[in-house]
């Protein structure tokens, strides 16, 4: 049998499901920043064609669309974001959102003995994507604003690509517009705030380097209550 041959149904269906991908996408855009009135401040870096890893506060399952949002069309394009499969990958509906609506890259959060947990961001930024990058893990539920410890990955990901530029951004009002257990954000404004990219400086140890992009990260925070 000649597996060059492709399934003229699952051809077919690729061609439809992208046209309405990309409606889906327009719609969630167009929402999120309608309901939270988001606005993109570029206040230590401009939105330029060039390779970037973005990484933010998590706090909620929309602040990778608010950012995402946040970005020229042509940024946009090329950036992915990254996803817990877990989550996003547990239904066809969200699997279809995360990886035909917003070209998103999914890892484990756990269970990866043996495997690289970042192989998927990896073959994204060697493919000359950028990416959005939650270092935290997971979602910070607590009550305040202050950032979970960071986890490794960030650092790794620096090390191996010392030419891609590091920008800190942090998303405003998070918890306020989409509280814990709502399904959709309430209309309050955000903002997203990108930071100044980071000195990769590489004689900087494991816990230097991940202090340093955490403080990054808090400072933009300042910026909110200005």
């Amino acid at each position: 049998m000649n597996n060059d041959i492709k399934n003229p149904k699952t051809t077919s269906s690729k061609y439809i499901s992208r046209p309405i991908a990309r409606f889906i996408s327009f719609i969630i855009r167009r929402s999120a920043r309608l309901l939270t009135g988001a606005r993109s401040l570029w206040d230590g870096c401009k939105p330029e064609p060039m390779q970037r890893i973005y990484y933010a506060n998590h706090n909620s399952h929309i602040d990778f669309i608010l950012l995402w949002s946040s970005l020229p069309k042509n940024l946009r394009e090329q950036t992915r974001p990254v996803a817990a499969s877990d989550y996003w990958l547990k239904d066809g509906f969200k699997r279809f959102l995360i990886q035909d609506t917003f070209s998103g890259i999914t890892i484990k959060r756990s269970g990866n003995e043996g495997c690289d947990p970042l192989s998927t961001i990896k073959e994204a930024l060697q493919e000359g994507n950028s990416i959005i990058f939650f270092p935290e893990g997971t979602r910070n539920l607590s009550d305040d604003d202050e950032l979970l410890n960071f986890k490794s990955g960030l650092f790794f990901l620096a090390q191996q690509f010392p030419h891609v530029e590091i920008v800190p951004v942090w998303i405003t009002n998070l918890k306020r517009v989409m509280p814990k257990g709502a399904f959709l954000p309430l209309p309050l404004l955000s903002t997203v705030i990108f930071g100044k990219p980071l000195d990769t400086n590489p004689v900087w140890e494991k816990s230097e380097f991940l202090t340093h992009a955490r403080e990054q990260l808090l400072e933009l925070k300042q910026k909110e209550l200005q």
